[in-house]
């Protein structure tokens, strides 16, 4: 039995760069699953195929294309993400890592939007990172800037929360914390501070 930790959340609050840091602390493999997602819909877009085609025919390569770190890439991925039939493909792929990660590794961290209500219900531990709209479109906008991207905040803001309300109201694994979930608000708190109230959660966990 593997030890999985599930991390959830919105897009910008922090869960990302927290799961990829709790990874590397605990010894365990990373899964970004939502490069899995922008991959789909950026291959589809790109190449014209229809989302479950695309998810259908997506390799390891795919992962490594520059444009899905994009704000493109995002707006790609909520739209494919609500399919069920693309959602069904990437299941089985998602749930494979968790329960047989790479060695040496001897559990892992997943990183999305419905890991510890659909992919890994069964995870250890489930944290759902959040923060407020207008923080995490701050947060996006000043990474869009730094990358040498044009951004406007209000367009930010406005695409951020089309997302959440299309992720949250979705009829196939909606956006929502897992009963179990400890819920992470990281509105005011810095990387450290959300590194050290995950490890203060997974100790807790644990421990029980």
């Amino acid at each position: 039995m593997t030890f999985i930790i599930a991390i959830d959340g919105p897009a910008a609050a922090g869960k990302g760069t927290l799961a990829r840091r709790l990874a590397t602390h605990l010894n365990l493999a990373y899964l970004d699953t939502g490069l899995i997602y922008r991959a789909v819909g950026m291959k589809a877009k790109r190449e014209g195929l229809d989302p479950v085609k695309a998810a259908q025919m997506l390799t390891p390569d795919d992962l490594k294309a520059p444009d899905l770190r994009t704000e493109e890439g995002g707006q790609a991925a909520s739209k494919v993400a609500s399919i069920p039939d693309v959602r069904a493909q990437l299941l089985e792929f998602q749930r494979k890592f968790a329960s047989h990660p790479p060695s040496p590794a001897k559990g892992a961290v997943l990183d999305g939007r419905d890991i510890g209500t659909v992919v890994c219900p069964e995870a250890n531990v489930k944290i759902f990172v959040t923060a407020s709209s207008e923080a995490r479109a701050e947060r996006r906008h000043k990474e869009l800037l730094e990358r040498g991207e044009s951004s406007i905040y209000a367009r930010v803001l406005e695409e951020m929360r089309e997302r959440d309300e299309r992720d949250s109201s979705r009829s196939v694994a909606p956006l929502v914390p897992a009963p179990d979930a400890v819920v992470l608000d990281t509105t005011k708190l810095d990387a450290d501070a959300a590194f050290r109230a995950a490890l203060d959660t997974i100790s807790e966990r644990t421990r029980g």
